[in-house]
């Protein structure tokens, strides 16, 4: 990753699309840590989540931000690669790959005191719902159980730019950010775990709409 062109493109393109065009509040910024290592987990609906999620870093720590993304849809056209790997600075995830460990890039990340972001549902999800939780972000906590989970839920995203959109509509967006949580042995209690969090922090979004 280049770091002078995540500045760039952050200050350029993140900060006037997210903060000017749309909109954001921020509920619990405090729980938000801005240093490695942590892991933050958030609901995926937009092609504008990551951008969003940038916003809520200051410029001096976000080269230490780096999403994981898959490689077959990233990297699979060497100019949206190139975007992808030296400007957003992804962790590409082989999916499907006959790998001794698959989360082993986002193990290193996280040992150089990254914050690594991951949509634990896997894909975009449809508007308003949330998907399975896939278990690899529990295979990731299993591997690094002492780093801090920090779920974040991002409301209204889905409409400003969700599937098949092709430009961002003006609508406000509301963030809200949980208390961590860290690796439990049970699977399915975890995974369900997470996605009462996510559950409840809609429910605050949901009240806060008049």
């Amino acid at each position: 990753m280049n770091r002078v062109l995540r500045w760039i493109f952050t200050l350029c393109i993140a900060y006037p699309v997210v903060w000017i065009w749309l909109g954001v509040s921020v509920a619990n910024r405090q729980k938000l840590t801005k240093h490695g290592p942590a892991i933050i987990v958030a609901n995926h609906n937009s092609h504008l989540d990551v951008l969003t999620l940038f916003t809520l870093f200051p410029l001096s720590t976000l080269v230490n931000v780096q999403p994981v993304a898959a490689a077959d849809y990233f990297l699979k056209n060497k100019l949206v690669g190139w975007f992808a790997l030296k400007v957003i600075g992804i962790i590409p995830v082989y999916r499907g790959a006959h790998q001794a460990n698959p989360l082993q890039a986002c193990v290193d990340a996280l040992a150089e005191k990254k914050i690594v972001i991951i949509f634990p549902e896997g894909t975009r999800g449809e508007p308003g719902q949330f998907s399975e939780i896939k278990s690899g972000i529990w295979y990731l906590s299993q591997q690094c159980p002492d780093v801090p989970i920090i779920p974040i839920y991002m409301h209204g995203l889905d409409r400003a730019m969700g599937k098949g959109q092709k430009f961002p509509i003006p609508f406000f967006i509301d963030v809200y950010i949980d208390d961590p949580l860290f690796y439990e042995a049970d699977k399915e209690g975890f995974k369900n775990k997470l996605l009462g969090r996510f559950l409840s922090l809609q429910q605050q979004a949901t009240k806060k709409i008049p």
